[in-house]
């Protein structure tokens, strides 16, 4: 358009002018999907398909995105699966908005952590590759890298801010336009002492008549889940897709799945309607035909739920394999539950009786041929420390080898060289397999120095501290930091989550995988310990927590058994390879007591010689004797 400037009667006359025209002029608008499908490109580093993004390779995800993009929807909540490319729909949202529609934007990540890895490993490879906003990222902003600049991102009209949900300062004080935030569900409780960090940050969007808001997460626990709490008050869409053979439209279940528990390759998806066979191939067909449709209306509050099933880069037989390997132990099967069917799990009750427990006391006073490997716990009081041996074998079954007490002040030395000196001994299982503590987890609740004193020196034989994590969210195992001035390793323990394994492992009835074996040797006391707490649920600043509390004074067995599994997590053994090494090294000492045996038999047949060979002379003699008198004839 060429500017008639003849009628304005100065320079800055025409300089408003075109402003004004330029503000007239309207940009073509293009949806998320559609922005993504001209401009996006997937990174090498961060994507197994790199190159241009086509939406069509996974047709589910173009609703979602479009979403963003639709003036009608204020909140987009998205409940899912893994490996059904959310972050990349997080990704594409982002570049959306700092191309199309430039303004202020703020992705929360669960910890401050999350966050600088999301900024370096994802956000930071497509603002490189994506032509379009690579020219949108300043020069002066790419040379520096300190974290002010990983976690904010400026560009002509607006920025993109990342932050923890842990952090308190990094949701504060700034008005947002664009909230993201990814994994809700691993979120804490208060960021610090604000309350809530989801809606700390929503009330950053509060100035803005279009803001939007999303929610990304996959599910936790029923009850327990934000994003099935924001789920439930959305329209709650669903990914409806024809059959191929009778066209009848249906989300994907997993219960339709038909596959052999043998050989899984086999899987296939059967319609309910005419029981048709659906294949990976008829997958992708469908999917291009799919659409999302909505089970109720809630005006601004569009709900999404997608699970593994829809998944392109996913196979059923993949699947199928998986949810075949999950079963086998409850903690797996939560996991496989959330992450690959993108549902909340439900416990099945979470009492356990101890008298329920101690009848599985079994007749073994060895150590069984299945242990291949030994883990130990040591739990320190002011006037003892107790130490439970865990033996362990394949796919995680584990057997009761030994409770020990050591009796003394513990702030003297006595009763720590008696520990090292029992974390020495060396153990023998029914194979013939020689064995020796490969962990122990020394809990430095108490006595932290002495503690750290013990271990310092030890660290080489895998000797090390540990702590409980206060945080309901925290792993099982974090990686160690140094602690103290004798600055020693210390592991962060996850003790809800150790415990969440151990009680779900006290529940499987069937020896294999998981099963936790006691025997006789285990008295009441013992087992009222170990179940000397349960999980209850309150109410914290408005949000459902799910905690574990004392209901019985003693629970130093529970506290020994939760250390345990986390020194097998510390170590993560291989159990198969260790017992073919301890088969060959056992067959290695077989065959060496086998040569010294038949070298003892030789020394002895020898002794026996030599002992002849004593008593000679007079032998020889009297054969000189008639050697001599047979030469005098």
């Amino acid at each position: 358009m060429r500017l008639e400037t003849g009628a304005l009667t100065t320079q800055a006359e025409a300089i408003i002018h075109q402003a004004i025209l330029s503000a007239i002029v309207k940009r073509p608008k293009l949806s998320v999907s559609e922005w993504a499908d001209k401009n996006r490109a997937l990174s090498p580093e961060s994507s197994a398909e790199p190159g241009r993004w086509f939406t069509e390779r996974a047709e589910y995800q173009r609703g979602i995105m479009d979403a963003f993009s639709d003036p009608t929807i204020e909140q987009v909540v998205v409940m899912s699966s893994s490996q059904v490319g959310k972050t990349e729909i997080l990704l594409n949202v982002i570049g959306y908005y700092i191309d199309q529609d430039p303004c202020s934007i703020l992705v929360i990540q669960p910890t401050l952590d999350n966050a600088k890895t999301f900024s370096k490993e994802r956000l930071k490879p497509m603002l490189r590759d994506t032509k379009t906003l690579a020219k949108k990222i300043s020069v002066s902003e790419r040379a520096k890298k300190t974290d002010d600049m990983i976690l904010h991102k400026i560009f002509i009209g607006g920025y993109v801010a990342i932050a923890g949900a842990n952090s308190p300062a990094s949701l504060a004080a700034r008005p947002i336009r664009v909230l993201l935030c990814d994994e809700v569900d691993r979120y804490p409780i208060s960021a610090g002492a604000e309350g809530d960090p989801v809606n700390l940050a929503m009330k950053r969007t509060t100035a803005f008549w279009n803001r939007k808001i999303g929610m990304f997460s996959t599910p936790t626990r029923k009850g327990l889940s934000r994003i099935e709490l924001a789920y439930e008050l959305s329209d709650k869409r669903k990914f409806h897709v024809p059959c191929p053979h009778c066209g009848q439209f249906q989300p994907l279940r997993f219960e339709n799945l038909s596959f052999s528990e043998h050989d899984p390759s086999d899987a296939v998806y059967i319609c309910p309607f005419c029981k048709g066979v659906i294949t990976d191939t008829d997958k992708y067909r469908i999917l291009k035909q799919g659409k999302w449709i909505p089970e109720k209306s809630t005006g601004k509050i569009a709900g999404f739920w997608i699970n593994e099933l829809y998944s392109p880069w996913v196979s059923f037989a993949n699947l199928a394999y998986r949810y075949i390997e999950a079963k086998k132990k409850p903690e797996t099967m939560q996991v496989f539950v959330n992450t690959s069917l993108g549902e909340t799990w439900e416990e099945e009750g979470e009492q356990i009786e101890d008298t329920e427990i101690s009848k599985r006391r079994e007749d073994y006073e060895t150590i069984p041929e299945a242990v291949a490997v030994l883990t130990a716990a040591c739990d320190i009081q002011d006037d003892r420390i107790e130490v439970l041996v865990v033996g362990w074998g394949a796919k995680e079954e584990s057997w009761h080898i030994e409770h020990r007490i050591f009796y003394g002040p513990t702030i003297g030395l006595d009763v720590w060289n008696e520990l090292d000196d029992y974390l020495q001994k060396t153990f023998v299982n029914d194979a013939g397999m020689i064995l020796k503590i490969s962990c122990v987890a020394v809990d430095s609740g108490y006595l932290p120095k002495k503690v750290y004193d013990f271990v310092k020196k030890r660290q080489s034989r895998r000797i090390y501290a540990v702590k409980g994590a206060n945080s309901a969210n925290a792993p099982l195992v974090n990686r160690p930091r140094l602690a103290g001035k004798e600055r020693v390793k210390l592991f962060q323990i996850g003790t809800q989550a150790a415990k969440d394994i151990l009680f779900s492992r006290l529940r499987i009835d069937t020896f294999g995988p998981g099963y936790i074996h006691f025997p006789r040797a285990c008295d009441d006391e013992y087992f009222k310990q170990l179940t000397a707490e349960r999980v209850r649920i309150r109410l914290v600043k408005g949000f459902a927590v799910r905690e574990y509390e004392k209901i019985r004074p003693r629970n130093e067995i529970l506290d020994l058994w939760v250390y345990n599994i986390a020194a097998y997590a510390i170590i993560n053994p291989d159990v198969a390879k260790i017992k073919q090494k301890l088969a060959k090294i056992s067959e290695n000492k077989a065959k060496i007591y086998e040569i010294e045996q038949k070298q003892a038999e030789i020394e002895q047949k020898q002794a026996i010689l030599d002992e002849k060979k004593a008593k000679k002379p007079f032998a020889l003699c009297n054969r000189r004797l008639s050697s001599w008198v047979k030469g005098w004839k």
